[in-house]
């Protein structure tokens, strides 16, 4: 069946992470997605690691092969005067086009917003950048940890008298992507109805702080700085991460209510002291509160505690790793994971939908590998109206 957005067409000049997962949303919906490649080389992220073969690591790499599922791969010399009349012919039929090049490069090569809407006044054109297109940081380079920094999310991460703390993944750029997906289909549906395009400019660097909790209202009222608080979450005592036997476990033990219920689950009289049964009494006894606790949760595996603590009405919860998630019983039971098989990497699973709607004429998300380089160059440009032998010539001319 085909996707919710079958039928939209979308140039994707985008490569690394914000770019492609904005594009990857795209694709998954349905539409149609040419990713413009450097020729011989492709997106850079081809070439970050692990890559499942040696052999070709740029045709394996786990963070492409996650980020460019379900497009399609032309590659194209944006330079050459060939290449930049295939694009604008692209642009005609095209009803998106996605980039995160530096501010100021689409215009150098002569693909600015105002050259793209003037052969298609409907199109949506979504810029990603690390500060924007505007701004006296507009030029100024930044890579992950930069931008998590400078957004200020870093500096309420990690032990309160340790230093700032980088997150695992790029929570910036992902971020950022997401943004920009839905930032594109507000304007695609503006563009639907008025027939006038327009151009998003979307900063990573903002979305960050705009993800900053209530750290920045409270700052502007108070003047107060929100501190790290680790694992101890919110300052709060038998409220966040903790060791278990087989890893960590996550213990809510609000509201005060329910408090009695852990002492139940953990068989410790001692946690039914009365000077532990508010939120203020577990603050200031926190230590001996996380101590009385300590013993029981190292003899028990995270999944027992978990289904414990939700058994009795407790936002218990378990820190997964990869094999839990690919075993866990929920997601197995809601047939959540996706297989793809790829030519070079193999079949490898994906994490699925994020909406299961139980009634839809369209399947809402279309999964397909991620492409080789150029491996839709005769298609795409069979569609334009090259044969075989005019696609060989602009391969021997560098131009794909």
């Amino acid at each position: 069946m085909p996707g919710l957005l079958e039928g939209v067409k979308v140039v994707d000049f985008t490569h690394y992470f914000a770019g492609p997962y904005c594009t990857k949303l795209l694709a998954t919906l349905g539409a149609e997605v040419i990713k413009i490649e450097r020729p011989g080389s492709g997106d850079p992220i081809r070439s970050i690691p692990p890559f499942s073969s040696q052999r070709l690591p740029g045709e394996s790499g786990a963070w492409f092969l996650y980020l460019n599922t379900s497009k399609k791969s032309v590659s194209l010399d944006l330079k050459s005067e060939k290449g930049r009349e295939i694009v604008l012919k692209l642009i005609e039929g095209a009803d998106i086009v996605v980039e995160n090049f530096a501010p100021g490069v689409m215009e150098r090569l002569g693909l600015g917003y105002d050259t793209l809407s003037s052969v298609n006044p409907a199109v949506v054109m979504t810029s990603i950048s690390n500060y924007g297109q505007t701004g006296p940081y507009r030029d100024w380079k930044a890579s992950e940890i930069n931008l998590y920094a400078t957004g200020g999310l870093m500096n309420i991460t990690g032990e309160p008298e340790q230093p700032p703390l980088k997150e695992g993944a790029p929570l910036a750029q992902l971020g950022a992507g997401q943004n920009a997906f839905v930032a594109t289909m507000t304007a695609l549906f503006q563009a639907e109805e008025t027939g006038e395009g327009q151009q998003i400019d979307l900063a990573i660097a903002e979305y960050a702080t705009n993800v900053l909790e209530n750290a920045l209202m409270q700052y502007s009222y108070s003047g107060v700085e929100f501190t790290r608080v680790g694992n101890r979450g919110y300052g709060r005592a038998a409220w966040g991460i903790y060791p278990c036997q087989d890893g960590f476990v996550g213990i809510i033990a609000g509201p005060d209510q329910n408090w009695p219920e852990v002492s139940t689950i953990m068989q410790s009289e001692e946690l039914a002291d009365p000077r532990f049964a508010s939120r203020q009494g577990r603050l200031l006894n926190a230590d001996e509160v996380d101590a009385l606790m300590l013993p029981w949760l190292l003899e028990h595996d995270k999944v027992d505690i978990f289904k414990a603590g939700q058994d009795h009405g407790l936002g218990f919860s378990f820190v997964a790793g990869m094999q839990d998630i690919l075993e866990m019983e929920q997601l197995v039971a809601r047939d959540y994971f996706v297989d793809l098989e790829h030519p070079i990497a193999g079949t490898l699973r994906y994490p699925g939908p994020p909406i299961s709607p139980d009634r839809t004429v369209v399947e809402p998300w279309v999964y397909r590998r991620a492409p080789l380089l150029a491996e839709h160059n005769l298609e795409v440009l069979g569609d334009m109206g090259y044969d075989s032998k005019g696609v060989e010539r602009l391969f021997a001319e560098g131009v794909i």
